[in-house]
């Protein structure tokens, strides 16, 4: 059966460039806030579209796939050092901004998953509470940042092998945690988050703290 998406506001009806725009990686200990910005065409098949969260990892690569194919797409990521400097709520949204921004085209408006709207978009906005569940092209930037956020993770794990990022992408999880007390910090741990802060405080993770800023992974 078809989902049934919500109705668009008025405003966001008479948008000839409607852009969707959703970020993910908040709540993860470690790894960077990923954003992305979707135009879907017209004729795009907004029923095979679902909140990322719903979906098995093989259902969403196939679907960012579609998306990237055939959509207007922009991505973009903060790191670790960013989110500790900034918070994570301001380096959520700036994640939007410069997602959207790098679109290969400016949106008329932009719906934006959650309470905020990022400011310095280049178009008008409006925030959507739980907009990856209700409105098409939201869920689409869900689907797209997801799958750019957990292929960055996998990366991760080869270079920083034991801790498992290839499976908990990140998020406080026991096995992650353990990996945390027997091996320490990593340059893709977040400072600012309880768990790495009482690690931090050991004076020998101090030089993981300074290489942090080298370490990169392209959305």
């Amino acid at each position: 059966m078809p989902k049934p998406w919500s109705p668009l506001s008025p405003v966001a009806r008479k948008a000839r460039l409607l852009a969707g725009l959703d970020e993910v990686g908040r709540g993860p200990l470690a790894g960077p806030v990923v954003a992305a910005a979707v135009v879907l065409p017209d004729d795009f098949p907004i029923d095979e579209l679902a909140d990322s969260k719903s979906l098995r990892p093989a259902r969403r690569r196939l679907l960012s796939d579609l998306i990237r194919n055939h959509c207007v797409v922009g991505v973009a990521s903060l790191p670790a050092p960013a989110i500790d400097r900034l918070n994570i709520r301001a380096a959520s949204l700036e994640a939007m901004r410069r997602a959207i921004l790098a679109l290969p085209v400016v949106p008329d408006f932009a719906l934006v998953d959650g309470r905020d709207i990022p400011p310095g978009l280049p178009c008008p906005a409006e925030a959507v509470v739980k907009g990856d569940a209700t409105v098409a092209a939201i869920a689409a930037a869900s689907l797209v940042a997801k799958v750019a956020r957990d292929a960055m993770m996998v990366k991760a794990a080869g270079e920083f092998p034991g801790y498992g990022f290839e499976k908990h992408m990140g998020y406080g999880s026991p096995a992650h945690l353990a990996a945390l007390r027997e091996k320490g910090l990593t340059p893709l741990h977040r400072l600012s988050f309880a768990p790495c802060r009482t690690i931090a405080g050991n004076n020998l993770q101090s030089r993981v703290v300074q290489k942090r800023d080298k370490i990169k992974f392209d959305p």
